[in-house]
Formats: structure tokens, sequence, C-alpha cells
């Protein structure tokens, strides 16, 4: 395989596709250079200043954004005008483009089947399990769990521990609005402050557990209830990454609309906007309690597949490919 690319399946289709990483060069370097040689401008890199400084020069510098055109770059990342909520004028700067609405009613047909957990976000997905016995286990690789969703937290360790769990990648181009994935109760929302590391794959695989390290919000939500999706509890955990400003709750039952926090006690319907990641690429991590839900076969075949040159895959020395969703 050759070194230093890093591909992922294409779900649609299931071919084999070659990710083409936004800054590789200076991130790879970041990583191993100037956290080698000189740790303390490497933390001040991954801080929340310099990370929203970041995202100032990528999206909002008026000199970049002059004769910003949103129908061109569409085009490019071959995204239908079509799909957009609003008017596309109205996308006139790069940051306004990536925080962009989309009309998912229409165009992210939702599953006939009640008990069916949707993806939260249009992203690249591995599955893994941290029940030893499961074929699908992963030993902190990308998270250290007693850290991921709060040491202060025994009741949701106690819940989730050995259960499975979905990691969706989004890259920097996509729509950044994560999405309701199951349907039921918040029992508690909870922010865990953190650094802004890159969720580029080289990063990940050298910055060590990076989803446990990183700024995050936690929700838990209970789908035991009435009109829940009856898959027990599921932690929605929304981290950020290197540009990432904030993640801003937005939770809509309709479209985009009236929007708010997810609060305990309200009830989330599946399918429906959440949040929005501020622009640049983030993570979204679910949990699921052990031997509640089952992966989709395609989903785990692919995460085990060995003719993939993936950077976890090599980073990690086990099978870790993404399928495209």
């Amino acid at each position: 395989m050759k070194s230093g690319i890093h591909q992922y399946i294409q779900r649609k289709n299931q071919m084999i596709q070659t990710e083409s990483l936004l800054c590789d060069r200076t991130i790879q370097a970041l990583y191993t250079r100037v956290r080698e040689s000189a740790p303390a401008v490497f933390n001040l890199l991954v801080s929340s200043r310099m990370s929203s400084l970041l995202g100032f020069l990528n999206y909002d510098l008026p000199l970049k954004n002059r004769g910003f055109n949103p129908g061109s770059l569409l085009a490019d990342l071959n995204i239908p005008p079509t799909d957009i909520h609003g008017p596309l004028t109205a996308l006139n700067t790069y940051r306004r483009f990536f925080e962009r609405q989309i009309r998912y009613w229409e165009c992210r047909p939702m599953s006939l089947n009640h008990r069916a957990i949707v993806s939260p976000a249009d992203a690249r997905v591995i599955v893994g399990s941290l029940s030893p016995k499961s074929r699908l286990f992963i030993k902190e690789k990308f998270f250290q769990y007693s850290e991921l969703i709060g040491k202060n937290r025994p009741a949701w360790l106690s819940a989730f521990r050995n259960g499975d769990f979905a990691l969706f990648r989004l890259t920097p181009e996509k729509y950044h609005y994560n999405h309701v994935p199951v349907a039921g109760q918040v029992m508690d929302v909870y922010e865990i402050n953190g650094q802004y590391h890159a969720c580029n794959p080289g990063a990940v695989v050298r910055s060590v557990t990076p989803c446990s390290k990183n700024r995050r919000i936690v929700t838990v939500i209970d789908t035991d209830v009435d009109n829940g999706t009856r898959v027990g509890l599921v932690a929605m955990v929304e981290i950020v990454a290197l540009m990432i400003g904030k993640i801003v709750q937005r939770y809509s039952p309709t479209a985009y609309d009236f929007p708010r926090p997810a609060a305990p006690g309200l009830f989330l319907e599946k399918g429906v906007p959440k949040s929005l990641f501020c622009p640049g690429s983030s993570t979204t991590l679910l949990m699921f309690e052990q031997n509640r839900i089952r992966f989709s076969r395609d989903l785990v075949q692919n995460t085990c597949r060995t003719d993939v040159c993936s950077r976890f895959s090599s980073g990690f020395n086990t099978p870790l490919v993404e399928t495209e969703l």
C-alpha cells in the first residue's frame, strides 16, 4: 500500500476513495517536529485562542472573502444547489457557506424503521466496541473511556462500560449541523473543557486519544420512553477540533425554526437538527449500552477491511477503515 495517503469506502457504491486532506503537510509537521521540539508552542497552537484565530483567518478574513462565489464552490464540492435551504446569495462568506442549512427533510430521507438509529452527520464513520468479547473491540485508540464522558459521572461510566460506539469524522467541506440520531428524552447535558486537536487521521494517530482530550459536549438520551427508539441509553459526544471555535446547541423540531439548547427533560425527535459545529473539521461520537444495538453489516465489514490504505489502520496496527455516510 502507498504510504502517506488516507482512503475510505464510499457507502453508496462501496468504492475505495482517496481523501484530499486539508493542510495535511502543515498538520503532520505540527504533530511531529513542533510537538517534539517545542511542546510549549504545540500546546499554544491547539489552544482555544489559537483555534479561534485560525478559524478567523480561514473563514472570516475580509480579504479572503472578497469576490466569494458560493455557486462555484458548490459545483467544486459536487453539492446540488437544490439541497440548500434559503437563498444562495446569503452564503457570501466562507463561514456562512460552511454553516449552511440544507433541505434535510427532502435530501436526507429518514428510515421508516422506528427502531433504526440514524447518522448524526454527513461524515466518515468507524464502528467499534469496548467489550473484549466483541469482534469490534477497539481498546482506547481514539479515546480513553474513563475520560471521555467525565470521570465525575459514575452513573454514565457504568451505563456505557463494555458498550458499542460509532465515531463520525466531519471533514471541512461537510454540512456542519449535527442531527439527533435517536428519539428519546434528555437525561443530562454537560460540557467538558479541553484542547483543540486536529481530527486529521494522521494527527489523531499521533496525538493519542484526542476525543477524550478535546473540549466536548455530552448529551445523554434515554430512548426507552414513550415514542422513543427503544435502544437504551445513548450518549452523543460532540467534539471540537482545530478551527472549531464552538459548538452551538440549536435543537429544532421543524426545519431550523425556533432553535433552543437540549436540556434535561426535553424529548428529542429523531433526525432533526441538534447543534452546529462552527466551521472547520470536527467529530461526533455515539455510545450505546452493551448488547442494545446492532450495526449495519456493511459498516462492520468495511471497518475490518485490509485492502484499504487507512492511516488509522497503519497507525494503530489493526484494520480501521471509515465509511462515507
